[in-house]
């Protein structure tokens, strides 16, 4: 059985993250490196424990959380489906069972919103830490007379987090933006095809899907 710890110190699993993000910031894209796997790696296995789910199986959201953004090594077209068979490939080699390695690339090749589906509970947990993941500190360019929407969207939020409801009902997004770096709608503008796939991940597993910026009930 191979476990998260494994993955997370496996140096080979190191240098592909680290090299296609490499390739993305090239390529002008925000921070997908070790801080934002990371990050995702630990909200998938906070949200599948949180719902009473084995722990097995918020482990290996937990690999998938991780795992998730290698494909960008190759190129960032179809990135999901090509990190999905290089995870083949790493668990494979590793020795991991095939049930765990089928619902991992599943997980994988099901996140990027272009050609997402929350096929089950890890794709789901996938999705929504994933998609989630909205902050200052990814934007790269410092030059602020240069953002793009998507440096000025991430600049500008000031506060994020993610949280259940104590009944276990519903999901929250929970963002403060600061106007004057960008306007909410450009919020919508670039993330509204996300918060509606966070939507159908979070149905997946039995929950409603909020979103709240500055205070506002905006889903």
């Amino acid at each position: 059985m191979v476990t998260f710890d494994q993955i997370a110190h496996n140096e080979s699993i190191k240098t592909y993250i680290r090299k296609a993000d490499d390739a993305l910031r090239v390529l002008g894209y925000t921070e997908h490196s070790f801080a934002h796997v990371t990050k995702v790696a630990r909200k998938a296995r906070e949200i599948l424990l949180t719902l009473g789910y084995p722990e097995r199986t918020a482990e290996l959201a937990q690999i998938a959380g991780y795992l998730h953004d290698i494909g960008n090594v190759i190129n960032r077209a179809d990135h999901a489906q090509s990190g999905a068979v290089m995870a083949f490939r790493i668990l494979d080699k590793l020795g991991a069972d095939a049930e765990d390695t089928a619902t991992i690339i599943s997980a994988i090749g099901n996140h990027d919103e272009g050609t997402a589906v929350a096929v089950d509970a890890v794709a789901a947990a996938l999705i929504l830490a994933d998609k989630t993941d909205v902050r200052r500190s990814r934007v790269r360019n410092r030059d602020m007379a240069t953002f793009d929407i998507h440096d000025r969207v991430n600049y500008a939020v000031e506060e994020a987090s993610t949280e259940i409801s104590p009944d276990k009902s519903m999901i929250t997004l929970r963002i403060r933006i600061d106007t004057a770096s960008a306007a909410v709608m450009d919020y919508f503008e670039i993330f509204l095809q996300r918060m509606l796939l966070c939507r159908k991940a979070a149905e997946r597993l039995g929950l409603r899907f909020g979103l709240v910026i500055n205070d506002q009930v905006v889903l």
